[in-house]
């Protein structure tokens, strides 16, 4: 049933106004249909008779002769729309952080989305994917971290850097460590050809030892550039002897030796008594990182090492000999640079283990 036709006045100004937005090219369709309805109705044209015209339902003439007559030109636009209510809320986002905080399902190493999902119960998975992703909350990654128990941290790491940073004059910053257990690895490789004609470079998963040696290392702080030897072995015997071949590159000269806290680099006095221009700095517990040489080591690895073979020890060390060789016609040193550290602490310091 259509609702009594209401009488529509219009004023000169608002009849411009209507006329104007119908002649012009980027009013919208519904904009522009509402302005001719309202314009025929001040005309005194009947509702059906408007709607006929205009090509749509009577109701929607009267719908907005109303809205004219109770609200003029506001009452053309659109009202406010609550919209769809959201299913889940901020209420099901605390849950689901609340949840997170508690261990996994026992047989479980981490949380996924379908286990959170079916613990929630109320709680669609793909909601709870979306969440964890507007919130960067990767349930795969694991980060990992060790936290020093040195009392002497903060002097430990202050004397490493300042040599770094201020190396002593006339002085010899080295950074010295070892890389044991390198394994002489012979693998079979080539290019493997796939069914839709790509061709791969890879190595078999098959391998046959030739045994093992052990890099020390010397990085110079200054030029960058790397001292090295093979061992056997890793002991206290081995790392003095390549000590005394690293004083014996720089004869006469002080020399200051960054290393860790390994017990073969300790308990050395004899040895430093014997050779006084020598000074050893260690870094903190379980903080090698601070030893630039530990930087070699994975440029070394990355390099020189990953994805190769070898038919015996002779030949690892060879390569490893032109690496270091060609490493040192190129060296820089390496540029100490301190950043912000954004970290929160851990709760008590605790690590609960599940």
């Amino acid at each position: 049933m259509i609702p009594e036709a209401r009488e529509v006045h219009l004023s000169r100004k608002d009849r411009k106004v209507l006329e104007a937005c119908c002649r012009s090219p980027v009013t919208l369709q519904r904009d522009l249909k509402r302005a001719r309805i309202v314009l025929l109705a001040a005309d005194g044209r009947s509702t059906r008779s408007i709607a006929k015209e205009v090509g749509v339902q009577p109701r929607i003439v009267s719908l907005w002769r109303h809205r004219y007559a109770d609200h003029g030109l506001e009452g053309l636009q659109d009202k406010p729309r609550p919209g769809k209510q959201p299913i889940y809320t901020k209420t099901t986002d605390k849950r689901i952080l609340k949840l997170l905080d508690k261990p996994p399902p026992q047989g479980f190493a981490r949380w996924t989305g379908p286990l959170l999902a079916e613990a929630l119960g109320d709680v669609d998975v793909q909601y709870v994917w979306r969440f964890l992703r507007s919130h960067k909350i990767d349930l795969v990654a694991r980060k990992s971290w060790c936290e020093s128990n040195d009392p002497n941290f903060t002097a430990k790491a202050a004397d490493v850097v300042g040599l770094y940073v201020a190396p002593p004059a006339k002085a010899i910053v080295l950074c010295v460590d070892e890389k044991p257990s390198i394994q002489a690895l012979e693998r079979a490789q080539g290019y493997l050809k796939l069914p839709n004609g790509r061709a791969l470079t890879g190595q078999s998963h098959d391998y046959k030892r030739h045994g093992t040696t052990t890099l020390f290392a010397a990085l110079e702080v200054a030029t960058g550039k790397i001292i090295a030897t093979h061992s056997k072995r890793r002991r206290r015997v081995e790392f003095l002897d390549f000590m005394n071949s690293v004083t014996a590159a720089f004869p006469n000269r002080k020399l200051h030796v960054i290393l860790d806290n390994l017990n073969t680099h300790k308990k050395n006095e004899d040895w430093l008594k014997a050779h006084p221009n020598v000074q050893f700095h260690f870094t903190q517990t379980s903080a090698p990182w601070l030893n630039q040489v530990e930087v070699w080591f994975s440029i070394l690895q990355g390099q020189s090492l990953s994805g190769t073979s070898f038919t015996s020890l002779k030949q690892l060390q060879e390569h490893i000999d032109a690496y270091v060789n060609a490493y040192n016609d190129r060296a820089e040193p390496f540029v100490w640079t301190k950043k912000k550290v954004r970290q929160r602490r851990f709760k008590g310091r605790r690590i609960t283990q599940l």
